[in-house]
């Protein structure tokens, strides 16, 4: 006869699947409905296992969208800096732009679910009955103006520290409704590749970014 020792191994793995089986339904269902739209009973009916799962894993329905959240924003922010591996040396802003926001139109297009479900959670009030997921949202917000800010600082370093500083501040607040709009776009489905989007806003911050400088 087995001891349980012997059996929590195979145990813990099926907790392990279990536990991300939860989080990839709440996910596509919190994305597509809401968070305020998705019942319990919807979840397990999703994922075909008992509530009892749910919470064994979750205190609460809070509980599971500041997982959900948390899960999202780390998937996020790893693919955005795998996008932005060995980033070009040379070039001018424009094109060193257009290399990080062709990535990042990319990266947009994989992770819709996370990028939908948090947009809703920005425009509506629901997060506020989950404190831990409504922080998880103001840290994705202020990273991604902070990672923003760093495609731009990088592609205009070749005109000097200070004023790839200058843009970078100026700008990464525009960078980011920008890209916000293209993805509200994508969703919509009105017709226009990401990638159009990415050009266009790339164009956008190199004028703007060198009419910054030539009225320094």
């Amino acid at each position: 006869m087995q001891s349980s020792a012997q059996h929590s191994p195979s145990l813990n793995r099926r907790g392990r699947r279990s536990r991300q089986e939860i989080l990839d339904a709440a996910a596509r269902v919190m994305s597509a409905r809401g968070y305020a739209g998705t019942s319990m009973s919807t979840l397990v009916k999703e994922t075909g296992l008992p509530k009892s799962a749910f919470y064994h894993h979750f205190d609460s329905k809070a509980g599971l969208l500041s997982a959900v959240m948390e899960q999202g924003a780390r998937d996020f922010f790893a693919a955005m800096r795998e996008a932005h591996r060995e980033p070009p040396s040379g070039g001018t802003p424009r094109e060193r732009l257009a290399w990080y926001l062709d990535r990042t139109g990319r990266v947009l297009e994989n992770r819709e679910e996370f990028l939908r479900l948090l947009l809703v959670l920005v425009m509506s009030q629901e997060a506020d009955e989950a404190p831990a997921a409504l922080r998880t949202v103001i840290t994705v917000r202020d990273e991604g103006r902070a990672y923003m800010r760093h495609m731009i600082r990088s592609s205009f370093a070749g005109e000097g520290e200070e004023a790839a500083d200058t843009v970078a501040d100026a700008l990464a607040h525009f960078g980011m409704a920008g890209f916000d709009g293209a993805f509200v776009s994508f969703q919509s489905e009105d017709g226009k590749p990401v990638g159009d989007y990415m050009r266009e806003l790339a164009d956008a911050l190199a004028a703007l970014g060198g009419a910054l400088l030539a009225a320094r």
